[in-house]
């Protein structure tokens, strides 16, 4: 965990809300790399006894197709508050397998194409290729009931009001724009809008009518409950607002579990002059500048007492938070925190590795931060291939 000076907290509740009890896990963006290395975590979460006792699960990016891919199958695995931990066996068939099957595959470049010299935007065909590869049919009606597991909660930011999009199966919502009871939107869609990310993969566009979705009448603080904003959706990846999908999980619970597999802003010794590639860069720092804050409240939070969990990177030294009998040489975790943000395939070694990082990394966090696990034994989910 970094060293920050914490700045005084004066209201427990200075961040937001009134938490409850409970545990929610974050997973943040960062394209496949993201998406496979939380697998890691998951996995290490499962062997804890922790994975069933979740509540509620904020996803952004790469993170939301990890998260829909476990909420979509959630019923599969048996899980349950009296039952936390699945089948390794079964775990492996609807979470492993179906992701590293993605990873395997670049989709990124002909959804591109597709956009360029086919019907439909680049997202349209993103969104069509996580139906094809992972999705299918299901909706956001095929997550889990709050009764049967945690509230699975997939996060994209509107760039029409400004704020996220929350998609989940009770509803989706924009506080400024409203929101939809029960939407039957298209899973495949809600973690695309979720994992638009610029300026290549976005917007996501969606047209309410089309999906039979309906924006309940304005409440008092809903201002933009009115056409375009209530008919047809322009959005972007949910990192855009919050990289670690925060949000929507320290407002309710008191504890808090992040896996963080974002991108770090790389000094560059020459800056394009030019107006398209400085502008990138420059939106580059501004991103990485909003991330950082993030963390830092977060970090500020936990320092403070005014939740409890813990933080882990895929950039943390392992050699410095210690907590695991797992060697990490920083060498080769910088090596798998530098693969590009990208929906481009992944080759099976350095998958098994981003896995084993994931594993190890949430649980010499957990170790070290968290008090209320048992020391469960590390075992490696691919120990041929290290880290």
């Amino acid at each position: 965990m970094p060293d920050i000076i914490p700045a005084p907290v004066h209201d427990a509740d200075v961040f937001g809300g009134n938490p409850r009890e409970g545990i929610a896990l974050c997973l943040s963006g960062g394209g496949y790399r993201a998406m496979v290395f939380h697998i890691g975590s998951i996995l290490r979460l499962n062997d804890l006894g922790i994975l069933g006792k979740l509540d509620r699960i904020s996803s952004v990016s790469g993170g939301s197709i990890t998260a829909g891919v476990l909420g979509m199958n959630w019923g599969q695995l048996g899980l349950s508050k009296t039952t936390p931990k699945a089948d390794p066996v079964k775990l492996k068939q609807f979470l492993v397998e179906p992701l590293r099957k993605m990873a395997s595959t670049t989709i990124d470049e002909g959804a591109i194409f597709g956009g360029i010299f086919l019907p439909g935007t680049i997202s349209d065909h993103v969104a069509d290729k996580y139906a094809s590869l992972l999705f299918g049919k299901s909706t956001l009606q095929d997550l889990p009931d709050d009764t049967a597991g945690p509230r699975f909660v997939i996060n994209a930011t509107n760039v029409q009001s400004g704020v996220l999009m929350r998609f989940s199966k009770p509803y989706m919502r924009d506080y400024r724009v409203g929101q939809v009871l029960h939407p039957q939107l298209p899973l495949a869609r809600a973690v695309a809008a979720s994992s638009a990310f610029p300026p290549i993969l976005s917007p996501c566009e969606i047209d309410v009518k089309k999906y039979g979705l309906k924006f309940e009448p304005p409440a008092e603080d809903e201002d933009l409950n009115t056409s375009p904003y209530n008919e047809h959706l322009v959005l972007s990846d949910g990192g855009v607002y919050d990289n670690l999908g925060l949000e929507t999980a320290w407002k309710e619970y008191k504890t808090l579990l992040v896996s963080d597999a974002g991108g770090h802003f790389k000094p560059e010794p020459d800056p394009k002059h030019d107006w398209a590639r400085h502008a990138y860069r420059v939106l580059d720092l501004v991103d990485s500048q909003v991330r950082a804050l993030r963390t830092r409240d977060l970090i500020i939070l936990f320092q403070q007492h005014v939740r409890s969990g813990t933080y882990w990177s895929i950039r943390q030294d392992l050699a410095r938070i210690g907590q695991s009998s797992i060697p990490a040489p920083s060498a080769h975790t910088t090596e798998l925190a530098d693969i590009a943000t990208r929906l481009q395939k992944l080759d099976d070694k350095l998958q098994e590795r981003l896995i084993n990082w994931g594993y190890v990394a949430c649980s010499a966090a957990l170790r070290k931060n968290y008090s209320a696990i048992a020391d469960v034994a590390e075992i490696l989910p691919y120990p041929g291939s290290g880290i």
